[in-house]
């Protein structure tokens, strides 16, 4: 089962190196007593933000909210915005919008793309972790209090 993923993923970074997209996508730091809360994909090897992308017609916060109950069953309250960022990899011109969210529950499920999830302390996240995910998580950590904008 795992395969699949996986080959859809490869399939789709071909596709971006032929038609390089413009994508938005929206990304979580959901903290709780110091610690945020991360996913592991079936496809990828590192540890990531929830999240995913933006549907047509679809809110950054409808997204957000959509993306959180599909991948790991949370319900959030308040969302703030941390920053908006551009990623120029895999030949996309990716920007994405980073939510906070300290108030939230989780159900316990999470859908077949994500392999584990797992709450890590803000200072001593995992080795593996993707470097723009570990960057948002170091601003948030250093608590600025305004939204940034800058490359993931």
């Amino acid at each position: 089962m795992r395969l699949i993923p996986k080959l859809l993923y490869t399939a789709n970074r071909l596709r971006w190196r032929i038609t390089r997209p413009v994508t938005l996508g929206v990304r979580l730091l959901l903290v709780k007593e110091q610690r945020v809360l991360l996913v592991r994909h079936t496809y990828q090897p590192y540890w990531f933000l929830a999240g995913g992308g933006v549907k047509r017609g679809e809110t950054l916060e409808q997204a957000a909210r959509r993306e959180a109950a599909e991948e790991i069953g949370a319900r959030m309250g308040v969302l703030r915005l941390h920053g908006v960022f551009t990623n120029f990899f895999d030949n996309k011109s990716d920007h994405v919008v980073v939510f906070t969210c300290q108030d939230f529950t989780l159900t316990g499920k999470h859908d077949r793309e994500i392999e584990t999830c797992a709450f890590f302390a803000l200072d001593q996240l995992p080795d593996d972790i993707a470097a723009g995910h570990k960057r948002r998580i170091h601003e948030f950590a250093s608590a600025a209090s305004t939204p940034i904008v800058g490359m993931w």
